[in-house]
This record gives C-alpha cells, structure tokens and sequence, in this order.
C-alpha cells in the first residue's frame, strides 16, 4: 500500500529548498508526496536576488479545502518546514489535527526552522505557536541547537519536547565538544517507544559530524525529509535511521562541494547558485546509503 505524505514547505524554480529538497528523496525511496508550496520563489535567498511569491493562510485553506472535496486527502505522515506567518502556521496545525483525527495513527514530521547563531529567523509572535501548538502536535521534532548548551541541560531539553508531545527529537547540530575535535559538529536524537510487552523505552543516541566550510541551502529540509523516511523503514531503530539519514547528506555535501570548487576554479569561493545541491546526481546514495557516519548509542 502507498505510503503518502503532505508536504507543506518552500519551494523555488531554480536550486533545491523546501519542498524541492524533500519530494525527490521520498520519490526516490517509495513515498507519494503531495505538496503545498508555503512559499514560491525564483531561488533561495541566499542569492543576490531574489523574487516570487507567499500563501497565505487563506490561500493555504483553499488548496486543503479541493483536497478534502474529492475525498484524496488521506496521509500517512504531514512533513513541514520554514514558516514565517502566524496564521498560516496556526492553519498548518489545524490541517493536521484534521488529518490526525481521520488516522490517529498519522506521523507529524515538523522541522522548526526558527533561527541559529543566536539569531532568530521568524518572528517572536511564532514562538507560542511553536510551544503551544505545533509541538504538542508533532510525533518528530529536529530543532538546531539554536544557543549554545551543555549536554546535560540539551538532554533535559530533549525529555521537556518528549513531555510536550513528540516521541523522537533530533537535534541535527550543536556546538557541544566533539570527542574527535572542533571540525565535527555533534547531533543528538531521542526516541521513546513502548516495547511489545508495554514497557517505556528510551534510545538516546550521539553523532559526529565532520564540518564543511562552505554555506549550503536546504540540508536542513533534505535531512528532515531522509529522517521520516528512515524512521519509517527502521521504526524501533534511531540508531540507523540517523546513521542512513545523516549519511545521505555527507554523500550529497561532498558531492555538491566537489562539484562546486571544480567549477568555481582555484582559489575562488564557490556560489550559491554552484552550491545548489546535487541531488539528481546523488540518487543512488540516496536509496542505499553506505554508513560514513556512526551513531554512539548513549
């Protein structure tokens, strides 16, 4: 039986962000994706310019409203991504909570792009929305570090979301010390999960990623898209759905940076538009990703 998942994210014509770094990484590994384009832009804006358009709540209500008429709004997992707008992000949750109540055992995969290096993306007014509402709603959280932590206090932090609501939270950076040295960035993952016999467990794993110096745009969807998917084919193992999911993205960074300094040439930065992911170009890791990165069962 297809497994569908509605993907509400960005998306832009030229490059890969947003929907556009989610839907042919699920295509690839098997997965139906609908998708609503929260925003539609020419390309990302990390770029010197940039245009296009936003939806808005209404908008939003529309398109869910043609799906809910002919009856085809039937999901498995509802994936979102960069929000900016308040109502828009208070209808998003209504969606799913609709959704939630036709298959109560739909998975709510929210990727809280809120800011980092201590400064915010979206505004204030989002964060009660966040807290209130779309955390509570979400079965997989994958924050960034947003500020600088200890371990001991981003696991308290970890077991606070799982309070709230999700049963896995992915920390997908830190600047927490890694044991093999300053050019890894550390992630976090936690999952709690009832075991056959109804007793509550809790994995709790560690990752070291090796650093790129170079800025790259939508890893973070890519790694939020490979992350349902791998915990969809793995459902009891964190450990492995982070080690594929977080291999995927080592495979396609050093393929993308690989690419872009050989067109860049000697001794010049590589562009936003030579760092566009190379996605297409990464379809086989993507569906069988080899294990560069392990995880540390904690």
């Amino acid at each position: 039986m297809d497994c569908r998942v509605l993907s509400v994210q960005s998306h832009v014509v030229r490059g890969y962000v947003g929907n556009k770094s989610a839907s042919f990484p699920l295509q690839v590994l098997g997965f139906e994706v609908d998708t609503i384009n929260s925003v539609q832009f020419s390309n990302h804006t990390g770029y010197e310019h940039w245009k296009g358009q936003v939806l808005t709540a209404d908008e939003l209500h529309v398109l869910y409203e043609g799906i809910k008429l002919n009856n085809v709004n039937q999901y498995d997992y509802v994936l979102t991504g960069y929000t900016r707008d308040d109502s828009f992000l208070d209808m998003v949750v209504d969606i799913v909570q609709e959704l939630k109540r036709a298959n109560p055992n739909l998975v709510y995969v929210c990727d809280p792009v809120l800011g980092d290096n201590g400064a915010m993306y979206v505004p204030e007014n989002l964060l009660p929305i966040y807290r209130c509402k779309v955390v509570p709603a979400a079965d997989i959280i994958t924050p960034n570090q947003f500020e600088k932590l200890k371990m001991l206090v981003v696991f308290q932090v970890m077991n606070l979301l799982h309070s709230m609501g999700p049963d896995t939270v992915v920390i997908t950076s830190s600047d927490l010390p890694s044991p093999l040295g300053d050019q890894y960035l550390v992630a976090l993952g936690s999952q709690k999960r009832v075991t056959a016999d109804g007793t509550m467990v809790t994995q709790q794993i560690r990752m070291d990623i090796p650093r790129v110096d170079a800025v790259f745009v939508g890893t973070g969807d890519l790694f939020a898209a490979m992350l349902l998917a791998w915990t969809h084919l793995h459902p009891d193992n964190l450990k492995m759905a982070c080690e594929k999911t977080v291999s995927v993205l080592c495979h396609v960074i050093k393929r993308t940076i690989t690419y872009a300094k050989e067109v860049a040439g000697p001794n010049r930065r590589p562009s936003p538009a030579q760092l566009e992911l190379r996605m297409v170009q990464s379809k086989a890791d993507i569906e069988d990703p080899a294990i560069v990165v392990n995880a540390v069962v904690l």
